[in-house]
């Protein structure tokens, strides 16, 4: 399988990865209201174990779209998907532990490092918007770590961020071919 084609299936599976978006956007702000309801920790928790039905849900939200929300077997960039996943555990640990000390610094870098992992889904879909997704979650995680933002402010940029990410990506995703 080319490199292009290899996009173009990822492109077509996940709707250019727009479904998964949406739903880590909308856990994030179930995260936020759960904080807003009942604790920090529980806030925490909330994004945890939503971010693991974030790829099942994405999958089934493209099918509901007509898509297969399945890459073929043979697309190498499914591996660098499963690979990239781990930014995400690295930054959850760092997330936690620092949240121990400092715990309004818990969804900054928590931005941080979705959006690290989001500069590689360009590679992934061929989507440069992957690219400014990525810096503007990274810019908003390092603007919250220096002015000290309230617990919740990085929660509620990054489930927004995405949301209205998700609506670029996929109308972007709509367009191409299949």
């Amino acid at each position: 399988m080319q490199f292009a084609e290899a996009q173009k299936d990822m492109n077509v599976a996940y709707l250019g990865g727009a479904t998964g978006v949406l739903v880590s956007g909308l856990v994030w702000l179930i995260a936020g209201l759960v904080g807003i309801l009942w604790s920090p920790q529980a806030s925490m928790l909330a994004l945890f174990f939503g971010g693991m039905g974030i790829f099942p849900l994405g999958m089934v939200l493209a099918k509901l779209l007509k898509r297969s929300g399945k890459h073929h077997l043979q697309n190498p960039l499914g591996k660098l998907a499963l690979e990239s996943t781990a930014i995400l555990f690295v930054g959850l640990f760092l997330a936690f532990c620092v949240a121990q000390i400092q715990l309004n610094w818990f969804y900054p870098i928590m931005l941080l490092a979705i959006g690290v992992r989001y500069l590689v889904f360009n590679t992934l879909y061929g989507l440069r918007v992957y690219w400014v997704l990525g810096a503007v979650l990274m810019f908003a995680g390092a603007l919250c770590m220096l002015l000290n933002a309230n617990f919740l402010v990085g929660v509620f940029i990054g489930g927004i961020t995405e949301a209205l990410f998700s609506v670029i990506l996929y109308s972007q995703a709509k367009r191409l071919a299949y």
